[in-house]
């Protein structure tokens, strides 16, 4: 059995979901703001959505799939957000996130995103990790940027969200430019 990989920073531990979690989860991301700026997370968010995306967290990371972390303030323990890496074929994998709005502009977003980072290259011996964003949300460029990703393209009209097309800014990457990154720090 895969046991599940705990990170922590310097104001953030990154664990497991838990389905204790589903009340807050389902009450940070409700808000219209958080699903507006994703591409798959529903508004209104449904009654006992949060338990049934919980509930999928464990095969995920089972088959190597993927792993969803809480990201939780190590100061009190305070659900913030969550982060995913999804696991590709040919050593790649695909980030996203999320954080509730009373946690916004406060760095914690790219704290996470850096250490889920180091995990995917030193760890799962990654080649490349992507992300995109909406164009209308260059926050979450920035993000991208801060930690170290290359803005690659834009996908125009590439996703459909609230019945309006949507340009996607990809971002993207390479285990060899994160260690020169990070030899340099």
């Amino acid at each position: 059995m895969n046991e599940f990989p705990v990170l922590q920073t310097k104001r953030l531990i990154l664990r497991a979901f838990k389905m204790n979690d589903a009340p807050v989860v389902q009450f940070l991301a409700g808000d219209f703001a958080i699903a507006d700026t994703t591409s798959t997370i529903p508004h209104p968010y449904p009654n006992g959505a949060a338990e049934d995306w919980i509930s999928t967290h464990e095969t995920d990371l089972l088959m190597d799939r993927g792993i969803d972390w809480a990201i939780a303030r190590r100061q009190d323990s305070c659900l913030i957000g969550a982060i995913t890496i999804r696991i590709k074929e040919n050593e790649k994998a695909e980030i996203g996130y999320w954080i509730g709005k009373p946690y916004w502009g406060q760095g914690y977003c790219s704290e996470a995103a850096q250490e889920v980072l180091e995990y995917g290259f030193l760890v799962k011996g990654l080649n490349r990790i992507y992300a995109f964003h909406f164009s209308r949300n260059p926050a979450s460029g920035r993000v991208m940027q801060k930690i170290g990703m290359n803005q690659e393209g834009i996908l125009r009209h590439h996703e459909k969200r609230w019945g309006k097309y949507e340009d996607l800014v990809v971002y993207g990457i390479l285990r060899t430019e994160f260690n020169q990154i990070n030899s340099t720090n």
